[in-house]
Order: structure tokens, then C-alpha cells, then sequence
């Protein structure tokens, strides 16, 4: 197991994986701020925590309504 680990190159995965908390994260403060979405709501919380990187971007390009 620790070969797996070794063989990763970190510098090209970590930013990738901050990018994507920093998304989930801001994509979920927002969803539970809002009183609409388009769609069921408890739909666009599987999407952002299940669709790895696309699923907050898909909430704010698809998921937010228009205030």
C-alpha cells in the first residue's frame, strides 16, 4: 500500500483536491442559503457531494435559481 502512495505525484493531485473542497464548500453554504433551486433541493445535495468536481459546478451553472 504505501507504494501506491509513494508512486502518486502530490504536486499535480493536491491542487486539484483543494480546488474541490474549496467547490463542495462553498457550492453547500450556498445551497443551504437557498430557498429555491431548480429542481428538488435534496437532489443538487447528492450532486455536490457525490459528482466529485462537476457536481458544484454543475449546482451553480444549472442548480441556482435566478433570484
Amino acid at each position: 500500500m504505501q507504494e501506491f502512495f509513494d508512486a502518486i505525484n502530490w504536486a499535480v493531485i493536491a491542487p486539484v483536491l483543494v480546488i474541490q473542497g474549496i467547490l463542495i464548500i462553498i457550492a453547500m453554504i450556498d445551497w443551504a442559503k437557498a430557498d429555491n433551486t431548480n429542481g428538488p433541493k435534496w437532489m443538487w445535495f447528492f450532486i455536490i457531494i457525490f459528482v466529485n468536481i462537476f457536481g458544484p459546478i454543475l449546482y451553480f451553472i444549472f442548480g441556482r435559481s435566478q433570484r
